[in-house]
């Protein structure tokens, strides 16, 4: 069926139910930024497979909300269709809720599914609609009535995530979890968000592509913990550690039973961007809702001891997984056919030869020259996969999912000849990286006060890029965590000893090449003085070689000289125990002094 048909036929559904206006966003019940095939509505109906975008669909429209990183992409996939792109980014641009508020009048309706859309939007959305009569329709998924062969509801098994792993048990985390419970009161903590529920149970699963995660829901109080999840995915093993740490099973479908029953007058905590309207309606009228970051989020952002320890040896593991592949394109390249795509899956190879090893932590940007400028770029066979050559720059951005922890890299390559503009643009990457990393900062300090430190490198250059430097990291979890983040996008999170983020700025132009240096860190403690109080530092987790032929020696400082040599010495010592004669001279040579 293509794009106009399913248009053609869901205006159909709308006008058969009574809805004017009908929106489809990208989002799974719990809210996750990557979804299971099960939930990709909007890629369904609209054709544009990007992982955020908002389709609208009224009697005689149908328009696309995509960000800068993905107007080509959408506008390439979405051609031929009656789909209009409004680039969210462009100040002219309207939001998707004011385009309604300027179409819609009085006694018309929008509709969406309650079930995936969350309370955070529907309250901003209503907001805009305070002074016009406009009636919500929640309770329709109307693109899954029409999506014949949909793909089935995520069905993997769940494991435990042994201790040795994840440092504390079960019920020492929902202890935890209380304590914060008991200060403010709460009576009872409503989560959705798949990430903080496997992190407090301490469970993992598949249901969603390289984010280890179960689709379910918890519900806590003072005396209770339930997880609400298809028993079919949990084996004996896990049954008997989940009684053993305190936690009730449900039925997956049984949770809005159990809100509906919540007392009168408890005071129920969520957080609204992470939990649908759905159940948000369910709470009982007589109850105070609690607003705010979910506890778990903030505990989860800072790792013991033990899973500090535990990712460094994953960093190990992944460092010797790339080194082995680095090695492997400088003996090939110009030799034997390489894409992106085969040089993405060689990768891949590596690291599925590490122990503990169990997927990528999120698809592979493996971009050659000038398509290293679109930042979550993915080659794909039949679409976009350029051969590699013995010229210009390869840019890799990769991770995986370890026992030991989650991992992202990024290295810039050097495949032959380049020129002074990119080595020159790569150098300043390089200072914006060390300036950041090497940083001592105060305690109390956010991302958004440091962001600016990786920059200024560039900016005395005229250069910038347009996205944050640094996202936290889960400890076999997603990729991307919060709260803390290092960005020039104000955040109040103060980074603190034991969070993991990473440090990747870099130079995007847009038809010539995109430049990224990325390594991961753990906020640690540094000095105190007298004077100036307690200070923090970055300790660095990731170890792979920076390719020195991309380097203009003379544009750094002694002090970056000094720091790109300590850190190549550390990163010989640690990797050349596990590779081959071979590449350990090969490694030598990477990490040479300069």
């Amino acid at each position: 069926m293509k794009t106009n048909e399913k248009i053609k036929n869901l205006r159909r559904l709308m006008k058969e139910r009574g809805i004017t206006a009908y929106i489809i966003p990208t989002y799974d019940p719990h809210q996750s930024e990557y979804l299971a095939e099960h939930f990709k509505t909007r890629a369904w109906i609209s054709g544009f497979t990007g992982s955020q975008g908002t389709v609208v669909v009224t009697e005689d429209e149908a328009v696309l909300w995509a960000d800068g990183r993905y107007w080509i992409q959408a506008e390439n996939e979405i051609a031929g269709s009656e789909i209009k792109l409004y680039k969210v980014g462009i100040p002219s641009t309207p939001t998707y809720a004011e385009y309604l508020r300027d179409r819609l009048e009085d006694g018309h309706t929008i509709g969406f599914d309650g079930k995936i859309f969350p309370q955070s939007d529907f309250k901003r959305l209503k907001e805009h609609f305070k002074n016009k009569n406009i009636r919500f329709i929640e309770d329709y998924d109307l693109v899954g009535e029409l999506w014949t062969d949909r793909p089935a509801f995520p069905n993997t098994k769940v494991f435990v995530l042994d201790e040795k792993y994840a440092g504390k048990s079960a019920k020492e985390k929902i202890a935890q979890v209380r304590e914060e419970m008991g200060k403010e009161t709460i009576d009872f903590f409503l989560l959705g968000s798949l990430d903080d529920i496997a992190w407090l149970y301490n469970i993992r699963g598949r249901d969603i592509a390289n984010n280890p995660v179960v689709i379910s829901y918890a519900l806590l109080s003072k005396d209770k913990a339930y997880l609400f999840v298809d028993e079919d995915k949990l084996d004996g093993e896990v049954r008997a550690y989940l009684s053993e740490n305190g936690v009730e099973i449900e039925d997956y479908n049984r949770v809005v039973d159990y809100v509906e029953k919540i007392e009168e007058g408890k005071n129920v905590f969520l957080d609204p961007s992470r939990i649908n309207r759905w159940l948000y309606k369910a709470i009982p009228q007589g109850c105070k809702i609690i607003e705010g970051t979910n506890i778990t989020t903030k505990l989860k952002a800072i790792k013991n001891p033990v899973e500090i320890e535990n990712q460094r040896r994953a960093y190990i593991k992944d460092g010797v997984a790339l080194v082995k592949f680095m090695y492997w394109l400088d003996q090939n390249i110009g030799k034997t056919t390489i894409t992106e795509v085969s040089a993405a899956e060689k990768l891949e190879d590596f690291r599925r030869e590490q122990e503990g090893f169990i997927e990528p932590s999120f698809d592979t940007i493996a971009a050659y020259k000038e398509n290293a400028a679109m930042m979550h770029y993915r080659a794909e066979e039949g679409k976009s996969n350029y051969e590699l050559k013995k010229e210009g720059l390869f840019l890799i951005d990769s991770g995986g999912q370890y026992l030991e922890g989650t991992t992202d890299i990024t290295r810039t390559i050097v495949l032959g000849d380049i020129t002074e503009e990119e080595k020159r643009d790569f150098t300043l990457t390089l200072k914006g990286h060390i300036n950041l990393i090497s940083a001592r900062f105060l305690y109390g300090a956010t991302g958004s006060n440091l962001d600016v430190l990786s920059r200024y490198p560039l900016w005395q250059e005229g250069l910038d890029y347009k996205c944050g430097t640094g996202h936290g990291v889960g400890y076999l979890l997603n990729v991307h965590e919060g709260p803390h983040r290092i960005s020039p996008v104000p955040n109040e999170v103060a980074l603190e000893k034991g969070m993991v983020v990473t440090i990747e700025p870099g130079v995007y132009k847009e038809g010539k090449h995109g430049i990224r240096i990325e390594n991961v860190v753990v906020v640690d403690d540094d000095i105190e003085t007298e004077y100036g109080g307690k200070f923090m530092k970055f300790d660095i987790l990731s170890f792979v070689p920076i390719d020195l032929r991309a380097v203009d020696v003379a544009m750094l400082t002694e002090k970056e000289r000094k720091w790109l040599n300590d850190y190549h010495k550390e990163v010989y010592q640690k990797l050349s125990p596990y590779l081959s004669e071979k590449e350990r001279q090969w490694l030598k040579e990477e990490t040479r002094e300069i």
